[in-house]
């Protein structure tokens, strides 16, 4: 008998599907790709307008479409898919309107789609005229899957059609000698697809087009839909890139989908296996589980030290933007971008943060090292103050962070125990979260209006040499008033001795204070450890003088001490 709890086999029907090293052979053997480090950006390509746009149950129109393209030119992309021009009236006008309203800035190059077919290639190209630089990008899927089963075709027949296609384009581009057009080729569902058959398409092309450094052709090598681990996508593109022909004539682009949920990884590895762009989009919508998302990949890189080359320090903003576009929410544990990513709730994360801020705030110069957050949230534009919220999972460190940042209630490390059960016996109960300001109001109820048996009717204080003070005061003890005096070393001391004549038997343990402003006006809080009897509590009292706050502190604390089980 296991006394580890094996897994059992499961009722679904594996034994279907094939792994992938039965579909396709990927004829790497000795890889670089794991000892190379990734030291700078790509060129990013975002597809939300032409993909993404795809994928979305409602196409974007021309305002949302404008509003995406805008975006993002500011965003720093230099190359931008455009649209899929021969595939609806509202893609083709689009290009049209970029064209003829003289919307596409100086430094940045549209992208068109189109299929092997010469009547669509036509129209692809009727849109970009007038464009003073553009790529066309020509796809047609190559696995066998595809050719057999969807296109009908051989190896021999499917090379055809592409070279008819690409010859199609040299002529229309040949004729525009006014404009600087460049070519782009995606072998679809190139995961699939044999790779000498990949790379002897891709050779053709860059021979066909006479690729050069100044005129470089883009080979875009997607993940069509993921069928392996990544470390097999790195092996295939690594094999493409020592194996293309006029290699620094070449952009070598990838296209990971994220079917296996490792989009972001697969762009990761291709990179270091020789890739130099990358297509995706914003927050990775797409087909399926979607395409891989440039926002991430950009701000890895950042977090790495390396310039992403894209700004993105308004996360919010371009947030918005694509949510409005897209008519999609991006999901709050987002990396980077989601409303609760930066977010912890957890006491011991929260801790961690916390002494972490604190540390950076006396080390401001140093590099960026707060545990559980690999980004400074305000370097994207974020605020400090949803990096710490407050549930029943949450700890004292946590809470009193809050405290002291919205309120300046800075406890006194050994009253936070206290504290927290205060506050996660109201979250237990209500099953939300505490905002800072219910933070502070659970901590004025329990400590700064705490009711109790003792009632401070009026006092005074004074100092009899260097080290003898007075208390006098009038007090109520369960109802009844007296007039009581003691002496001490210091006016808390004295207090607390008067209170021993009227049997409250009071020692005062620990004691704390500060400000909570500048300026002669501003008001103090003092926190007071005592013990009463066998019982010890913690009091606080905030006040214009340091004097009445440390002694409504003592106060509140005999009150909570005469409240609590001895």
């Amino acid at each position: 008998m296991y006394r580890w709890n094996p897994q059992t086999p499961s009722p679904m029907p594996f034994h279907r599907y094939r792994p992938h090293h039965e579909r396709v052979d990927v004829p790497v053997r000795e890889r670089g790709w794991p000892g190379r480090r990734i030291t700078e950006a790509p060129l990013w390509v975002p597809v939300d307008l032409r993909d993404g746009n795809q994928a979305l149950a409602e196409p974007m129109d021309g305002a949302r479409k404008q509003r995406f393209f805008d975006l993002l030119v500011r965003t720093g992309f230099k190359e931008i898919e455009v649209g899929y021009p021969s595939a609806s009236r509202t893609d083709f006008d689009f290009v049209r309107r970029l064209v003829t309203s003289d919307l596409v800035p100086d430094d940045v190059t549209p992208v068109v789609f189109t299929p092997a077919r010469p009547e669509l290639i036509e129209r692809t190209f009727a849109a970009v005229e007038g464009l003073p630089r553009a790529v066309v990008h020509l796809y047609i899927a190559t696995s066998p899957v595809w050719r057999d089963v969807v296109l009908g075709r051989t190896r021999a027949e499917l090379l055809a059609t592409v070279r008819e296609a690409a010859t199609h384009m040299a002529r229309l581009a040949d004729a525009r000698g006014d404009a600087h057009i460049r070519f782009q080729f995606a072998p679809e569902t190139f995961n699939l697809t044999e790779p000498d058959f990949a790379l002897e398409l891709c050779n053709g092309l860059t021979e066909l087009w006479d690729a050069s450094p100044d005129r470089p052709v883009t080979h875009n090598l997607p993940t069509t839909v993921e069928i392996a681990t990544p470390d097999v996508y790195a092996d295939q593109i690594e094999y493409m890139h020592r194996h293309l022909d006029r290699r620094d004539s070449v952009i070598l682009s990838v296209h990971p989908h994220n079917d296996r949920g490792t989009g972001v990884a697969c762009a990761e590895l291709a990179l270091l296996a020789g890739a130099q762009r990358v297509e995706g989009c914003l927050f990775g919508n797409g087909e399926r589980t979607g395409n891989v998302d440039l926002v991430t990949l950009a701000l890895n890189l950042y977090t790495q030290g390396v310039d992403p080359k894209l700004d993105l320090s308004d996360i919010d903003a371009v947030r918005e933007t694509v949510e409005h576009c897209n008519r999609l929410p991006v999901h709050p544990r987002h990396p980077y971008a989601g409303d609760l990513v930066h977010t912890a709730f957890s006491g011991t994360h929260q801790d961690a943060i916390s002494k972490g801020l604190a540390h950076r705030a006396a080390h401001p110069d140093g590099p960026w090292e707060v545990p559980y957050l690999p980004v400074d949230p305000a370097d994207l534009g974020r605020s400090y103050e949803a990096v710490i919220r407050v549930n029943s999972q949450s700890g004292k460190g946590g809470m009193a962070y809050l405290l002291r940042e919205h309120h300046g209630i800075d406890l006194p490390r050994e009253m936070r125990p206290a504290y927290a059960r205060a506050v996660q016996e109201a979250t237990d109960a209500s099953g939300r979260e505490a905002g800072p300001d219910e933070l502070y109001a659970l901590f004025r109820d329990a400590y700064l209006d705490a009711a109790g048996p003792v009632a401070l009717v009026d006092w005074a204080a004074r100092q009899e040499g260097a080290e003898v003070h007075r208390f006098s005061c009038v007090v109520e003890v369960d109802g009844e008033r007296r007039e009581l005096e003691g002496k001490g070393n210091g006016p808390l001391a004295a207090f607390g001795d008067a209170l021993r004549a009227a049997g409250v038997d009071v020692d005062i343990e620990s004691f704390a204070e500060h400000g909570l402003g500048g300026g002669s006006g501003s008001e103090a809080v003092a926190y007071a450890c005592c013990r009463v009897g066998r019982v010890r509590a913690w009091g606080a009292a905030r006040h214009t003088s340091v004097l009445a706050a440390s002694v409504g502190a003592v106060l509140s604390a005999v009150n909570r001490a005469a409240v609590k089980p001895s």
